[in-house]
């Protein structure tokens, strides 16, 4: 595979990831997993985090709502402020205390099982 063909499949698995993000419902998170494993690449976790890094450039991607398989709040450090994913999930009703999801379980939104 040529770079130009890496870079591109690269760009490429950032917006598919961007389209998911985009889906998740005001109020509810999902994991880096989770949208790698709807992707189809289960194994890449943590390029989802690579995607959401560079999301902030993206307009309408809500990287806030996308956290760790614990429910911890490890991007926050890519905010400006890195307060600002506490204070966006806060505003749309997710309580966090020391940097974790309260009721995770009940917040946590599965693209493989929403969207059939």
């Amino acid at each position: 595979m040529s770079i130009k063909n890496k870079i591109d499949s690269k760009r490429n698995f950032f917006e598919d990831v961007f389209e998911v993000v985009k889906l998740i419902p005001k109020g509810r998170v999902t994991s880096y997993g989770a949208i790698a494993r709807y992707l189809g690449v289960a194994s890449s976790a943590r390029m989802v985090g690579w995607a959401m890094n560079a999301s902030h450039t993206e307009k309408a991607v809500p990287a806030h709502r996308v956290v760790n398989s614990q429910g911890l709040l490890t991007g926050k450090h890519h905010f400006v402020p890195p307060s600002a994913m506490q204070k966006n999930l806060e505003k749309e009703g997710v309580k966090v205390v020391k940097d974790k999801v309260q009721d995770f379980e009940k917040k946590f939104w599965d693209p493989a099982k929403e969207l059939l």
